[in-house]
């Protein structure tokens, strides 16, 4: 066997195990699943190690033949949540992205929201004044050419966790980036995700009694 399938079968075997860390243990974030998954598999070589999109795909691969009808039930939930989350922050343009959005979402996933502002200050008062809590954070995005330090409010509800990434509101023009490989972060806004769960329900098979007999 060449040295070309070899590492093509390491790097395939790292975004299974990635994957499976990524469904049954809670793990959101895409480098750590697979440094996770390398130290397990003893490959400290980098450069077989996979890509972002090469770890989506065996995730979603996972979940189609391990977890079809929990974790579809659970992004429906998940989705349903974050209506409720979008309508409430209405005040601030929020737009859906991460997993909830695209569909990998499982039970320890949490519910990504862009919020645009004029600052961060106005979306903390506005969470305050509805006594809702939340840990102030931040993180690093690709915006158009910028890389940029963005705040990231953290909202642990009874449920599930909002993370509120506060952009400022002439962002929503800028086309974001994912950092390890360039490509545009999808997002969407309520009607698009509205849309979204009515396309899943009209490709859902129907298992009621009636269509059963049928």
């Amino acid at each position: 066997m060449g040295n070309g399938s070899k590492r093509n079968q390491t790097r395939e075997h790292l975004a299974y195990l990635a994957a499976r860390l990524m469904a049954e243990d809670g793990i959101s974030d895409y480098s750590t699943a697979k440094r996770k998954a390398a130290r397990q598999a003893g490959v400290p070589d980098t450069h077989q190690l996979p890509d972002n999109r090469e770890i989506e795909a065996a995730l979603r691969a996972y979940q189609a033949l391990y977890q079809r009808d929990t974790q579809a039930e659970c992004l429906r939930q998940l989705r349903e949540w974050a209506l409720e989350a979008m309508d409430l922050l209405a005040p601030f343009n929020p737009h859906l992205t991460g997993p909830v959005l695209t569909g990998t979402a499982g039970p320890h996933s949490r519910i990504d929201l862009q919020l645009f502002a004029d600052s961060e200050k106005e979306v903390e008062m506005f969470l305050l004044n509805r006594h809702i809590p939340y840990e102030a954070g931040s993180r690093r995005v690709h915006l158009g050419d910028r890389l940029l330090t963005l705040p990231v409010l953290e909202v642990p509800l009874e449920d599930y966790e909002l993370a509120l990434t506060v952009y400022q509101t002439d962002d929503l023009r800028i086309v974001q980036k994912h950092k390890a490989d360039g490509r545009p972060v999808e997002r969407a806004r309520r009607a698009q995700v509205e849309a979204l769960m009515a396309q899943d329900d009209a490709a859902a098979p129907d298992d009621s009694p009636e269509a059963i007999a049928e």
